[in-house]
């Protein structure tokens, strides 16, 4: 293996990846396996099934559980179990969930839905997963934040403060876990074209509206978000701790 390979490899990790089903998360778990990694999956209602066979064509196994997010009681519990089962050298919390209403009228339901699988659930997984990671004085851990980490958003409350508290979270278990050699970093997508953003994509002029934001001219692709996630899990980055990557496109730059 030459230089580049053994910096950017993931030959004999184990990644845990919530949400892999579609999109961002299924393009992360793709990437990971392609540079080496075996992956473990969770996913609630969404099947796993394409997932599995990219990860399987990639030639690394894949292992799936079913959980809610947003029951704390039972990512508590999974959290346990997969911990005892599995050595998991990378965590990428990518499972996330939106509601849009205006900010008048959010509902108290809504509000706790997000908290939960967005925040609450992260929180408690990645306190599972990083004991682990602490008691072998390694492992990379990687929060899907968002550009709304950074800003406040339209008709999306509970969203925005959830992804504003990743990323100090983020930063907050790095600072602890930094001289246990466990790397905690976040990625902050930009407008990647997914399931998620089908509708503002479908309505035209939002649409032109966010294009005309973008410098890059283009919406993301979740392979777009891959390539900062296998950087994030991998030997290149043993010295990063605490940072929001962005990947916008250059949407905050402008």
């Amino acid at each position: 293996m030459g230089f580049l390979e053994s910096y950017f490899s993931l030959e004999g990790k184990t990644a845990l990846v919530t949400g892999p089903g579609t999109g961002i998360g299924q393009g992360i778990a793709e990437a990971l396996a392609k540079a080496g990694a075996d992956i473990i999956g969770t996913a609630h209602t969404s099947s796993l099934d394409e997932t599995k066979r990219l990860i399987e064509e990639a030639g690394r196994s894949f292992v799936s559980y079913q959980l809610d997010m947003g029951n704390i009681d039972e990512v508590e519990a999974f959290a346990k179990e997969v911990s005892a089962r599995h050595q998991i050298d990378i965590l990428i919390n990518n499972a996330g969930t939106i509601r849009r209403e205006k900010a008048a009228e959010f509902s108290r339901e809504n509000w706790e839905t997000v908290i939960n699988v967005n925040l609450n659930s992260l929180f408690t997984l990645t306190q599972a997963v990083g004991r682990q990671m602490i008691g072998r004085k390694q492992g990379k851990i990687i929060n899907i934040a968002s550009l709304l980490s950074f800003q406040g958003g339209i008709l999306v409350p509970a969203y925005t403060a959830s992804k504003h508290a990743v990323a100090g979270l983020t930063k907050s278990f790095a600072n602890e876990w930094a001289a246990h050699n466990v790397q905690v970093n976040a990625i902050a997508p930009g407008y990647i074209a997914t399931n998620n953003t089908m509708q503002i994509r479908e309505d035209e002029n939002r649409n032109a509206e966010i294009l005309k934001r973008i410098p890059a001219e283009r919406w993301g692709q979740p392979a777009d978000i891959a390539g900062a996630a296998v950087f994030l899990s991998s030997p290149a980055s043993d010295y990063v701790n605490g940072h929001v990557l962005a990947v916008d496109g250059g949407w905050l730059a402008r």
